[in-house]
Order: C-alpha cells, then structure tokens, then sequence
C-alpha cells in the first residue's frame, strides 16, 4: 500500500515520503496513529502545495538575511564600555552587549546565540565578530570598542 508519511518515522520515512508499506503495517500502525494517510491524488496535491509555499518562505528568509548581511557589514558597530587608563576594559565585552549594540544602532535583531566572538574582548580597539544570520548566510561585523569613562 502506498503511504504519505506525515511525520518522521525512524528508520521508515521522513515526513512528506511517499512509500510503498506492507498493508498491516498501514493499516494498524502508521494510520491508526496519525503517522501516515493513504498516497491518493489529493494528498498528494496538498502535499505539493505545502512544499512549495515552504520553499517559497526559504527563498524570503534567505533573501532578508542577504539584506541584513550587507547592511551589517557595510560599518562598524560601536560599542561603548569603561576602561582603564592604559585600554583596558573593566570586564568584558560580550555577544549581548553585540546584540544590542546592531539593535541600537541599525534596528536589526540578531541573536545573542547567532553571534560567535573569536577572543574575548577586554581591550579598546577593532575585532570582527561573525553572525550566523541564515542557514547559508553567514556576516563578518566589525566592531569597534571604545573607552568610556573609567578610572
């Protein structure tokens, strides 16, 4: 018997499978459970239509995230902290404080967890943080740390 699958089956099929199955096994296991429909034209159909408005939102997501790349590339973000005489920053600075500061100044919402910063950050100078803004769309944001205040 040919099955749509609707949600993943381990070892059996992934959810949006068409596969052909012993009739037992869909008749008492897959169905009965909501794991699987039977493979007629308009499941299919239905099916179809879903994939391709799910493909569709992809394509925008991946395309605001080019967008949100060249925008945060384009120029450093300024963060500001205290330091010391000699540029050195009382504690550090911190993917939030990232977060924050590409909130403050470009209106753009990145993740925290989205941000990766190589070293840490406890001197006033220029470091360049990645974000991982999409599954394929990956920026290199500089910012630029300076003094404010401090001892």
């Amino acid at each position: 018997m040919k099955v749509l699958f609707k949600k993943d089956v381990a070892d059996v099929a992934r959810a949006g499978q068409v596969k052909e199955v012993a009739d037992g096994y869909a008749r008492n296991f897959l169905i009965p459970r909501g794991l699987a429909v039977v493979a007629t034209s308009s499941a299919l159909k239905q099916v179809a239509d879903l994939q391709a408005v799910a493909a569709r939102h992809a394509a925008e997501e991946e395309k605001e995230a080019l967008a949100l790349k060249e925008r945060l590339e384009a120029q450093p973000v300024v963060i500001e902290a205290k330091a010391g005489s000699q540029g050195r920053l009382y504690g550090s600075v911190t993917t939030a404080d990232v977060a924050t500061a590409i909130q403050k100044q470009l209106g753009a919402s990145v993740e925290r967890r989205d941000l990766e910063i190589a070293e840490p950050v406890r001197q006033v100078g220029s470091y360049t943080v990645s974000a991982r803004l999409h599954r394929s769309v990956t920026a290199s944001v500089t910012i630029d740390v300076r003094a404010v205040g401090g001892a």
